[in-house]
């Protein structure tokens, strides 16, 4: 058959998509870009915001329109959280929940087969690209105030080391120059009494992937012993690590489990350690109960730390987490505000760090042709670049001097 493989939300959504991918062309199905070209689409849903919620629905909807006789699977976290809602919208076939989304394989092989054909992984241009994203854990229990990813993702588990060194040896020999190890907690890494810096050891020991970067961190996982690790440049130096507010208070409210000075803390170890890292984060404004002066101490802190780049959040409630009950919500006309103002700080912050290299003779991996002609590509600390080539540089490693 042919298929459509969409994902919303974070990169273990994406390693899970690619996962599925690769099962489904090794199955002899077709992998396809768009719902109107396919016979199956699945969505890979997220379910962290509002927002994620109803881009999904307008994905599902839009790709109905498109297409009639599409099958239509809803997946995810937005289909653990509550089918229902995803049942009802139209055009949607089924609704497959995380618990039985490595199952969607089987799923679609008992539909009615229209397209036979064979396709190698080599020759699938989608999703598979430069970077490969591979899971090594699932599920968290920290149960944050405000995060419904527990709800949805609440049983924790690590993959095997053999599993994701076998992964990494498999998509090196497909020529891919980095794998970003992803999971909902990667911190919280533990197979056997094997944690995440013996896991990295053995992958720069038994693996001979270029490039190998972490998707996330939280600031109490961060240790002495594995920021040593980045000795060996074959590890990005790329950090992030989510601080969502830098209020004590704030923090304190949302179930977090560090401080300001915590995270600060951790900021100063790698920096330390790590020359030319990048450090980038989430910051959630407009939490209930937050004040103007909290706010304030918050955007003082994300100057204060110079991040290379903030993902800013305007506090959305989930039902059934515990912020979604406290009292003092703050107003959608105050979230926007403070939403402007640390982002008006996310693009000053992120043009200082860029700018600091300017001059500087950097390692590139290009990925792609840009619309205009030019060629897209990231440096080790995750410095979008571009450069002006005849020449095809897809997937190549290079070093280059940034202007």
């Amino acid at each position: 058959m042919k298929i459509a493989l969409e994902t919303l939300g974070c990169k273990l959504n994406q390693a899970e998509t690619e996962a599925l991918a690769r099962q489904f062309v090794q199955a002899g199905h077709e992998l396809v870009q768009r719902p109107d070209e396919a016979d199956v689409y699945i969505l890979n849903t997220c379910t962290v915001t509002h927002t994620a919620d109803a881009k999904a629905r307008h994905l599902l909807r839009s790709a109905h329109r498109k297409n009639h006789d599409l099958f239509i699977i809803a997946a995810g976290c937005y289909a653990q959280r509550t089918s229902a809602e995803l049942n009802e919208i139209e055009g949607v076939n089924c609704v497959i929940d995380n618990s039985r989304k490595a199952n969607l394989l089987q799923i679609v092989e008992h539909l009615p087969q229209k397209t036979p054909a064979v396709k190698s992984l080599k020759d699938t241009p989608f999703p598979f690209r430069t970077r490969s994203f591979i899971k090594i854990q699932d599920g968290c229990q920290n149960f944050c105030a405000y995060c419904i990813v527990p709800y949805v993702r609440n049983i924790e588990t690590s993959v095997s080391p053999y599993a994701i060194i076998k992964d990494i040896n498999q998509r090196t020999a497909e020529g891919y120059q980095e794998i970003v190890l992803t999971g909902t907690r990667v911190g919280g890494y533990d197979f056997a009494g094997v944690n995440l810096k013996n896991l990295l050891e053995r992958i720069l020991s038994e693996t001979t992937i270029p490039r190998v970067r972490l998707s996330s961190l939280q600031p109490q996982e961060i240790s002495p012993g594995l920021i040593k690790l980045w000795k060996n440049n074959r590890l990005c130096p790329h950090f992030h690590l989510s601080l969502q507010s830098g209020n004590k208070t704030v923090l304190e409210r949302m179930k977090r489990r560090y401080t300001p000075a915590d995270y600060l803390r951790a900021v100063d170890l790698i920096r330390k350690e790590v020359p030319s890292v990048a450090v980038t984060t989430d910051i959630i404004v407009g939490f209930p109960c937050e004040t103007d002066r909290e706010f304030a101490e918050s955007l003082a802190f994300c100057k204060q730390i110079g991040f290379a780049k903030i993902h800013v959040f305007s506090y959305s409630s989930r039902s059934g987490t515990k912020a979604a009950d406290m009292p003092g919500q703050v107003p959608d006309k105050v979230k926007k505000e403070r939403s402007q103002q640390m982002l008006a700080l996310a693009e000053e912050s992120a043009s200082n760090f860029k700018e600091s290299f300017v001059g500087e003779s950097m390692d590139v991996l290009w990925e792609k042709q840009t619309d205009d002609g030019d060629w897209s590509g990231i440096t080790g600390n995750y410095i979008r670049v571009f450069v002006k080539s005849d020449n095809d540089l897809t997937n190549k490693l290079q070093s280059a001097k940034v202007k």
